[in-house]
């Protein structure tokens, strides 16, 4: 690969990555919506397994919905975010299996028979795509605000009743408001982080 970012690509996605926590009231578009997931979709999984779904709640109705069951602190910013995503891991993703890896479609079968696999998959690559979608939510010009602070169990029963979809993560969207970011906290060192063998 001869590619590579040049330095505003790289702040863009990491070096000035910051966690938004108020935004502007410029609308988020459905199209970028979508486009945030047109690009986050080709970042790799294994065994291609895309575990990854988005439901993206509008103002209104959905979203008051939605900030009841957010932790008091993230409450607020969640109301008045312009778009928001809530990231959930499909239990059942192995269903696609045959369309996404056409090669092995046996999978399907396998991931069927163990339930243990089949969820350990379905959350550390969610996860994984959970990440990629953040940097393509960047990579559209625009700032997240990931969060964790959220009543899982309440918001899986309010918008996934039939316990196929999972919440792992909800994320703000938009364009950087007053004062959207928190001083910088420190990074650790590549001497507390990297071994070399």
């Amino acid at each position: 690969m001869s590619d590579y970012l040049d330095p505003s690509g790289k702040h863009l996605l990491f070096t000035g990555a910051r966690t938004a926590n108020t935004f502007a009231e410029t609308p988020v578009s459905d199209a970028e919506l979508t486009d945030i997931w047109e690009l986050a979709k080709w970042a790799p999984t294994s065994a291609n397994s895309q575990p990854l779904r988005v439901l993206y709640v509008h103002p209104g109705e959905g979203r008051d919905r939605l900030v009841k069951h957010m932790n008091e602190g993230n409450r607020a910013k969640t109301a008045a975010a312009p778009a928001v995503a809530v990231l959930a891991m499909d239990t059942e993703f192995h269903e696609h299996i045959p369309t996404v890896l056409p090669f092995r479609p046996e999978l399907k079968d396998a991931f069927a028979a163990n339930e243990t696999m089949r969820t350990n998959t379905a959350t550390f690559n969610a996860t994984l795509q959970a990440g990629y979608f953040i940097l393509a939510v960047r990579a559209h010009g625009l700032a997240a605000g990931p969060m964790s602070g959220f009543d899982a169990d309440g918001l899986n029963a309010e918008f996934f009743p039939d316990g196929r979809f999972r919440a792992l993560l909800v994320v703000n969207i938009g364009h950087p408001g007053e004062n959207p970011w928190f001083a910088r906290l420190p990074r650790l060192s590549p001497d507390d982080v990297l071994q070399w063998a």
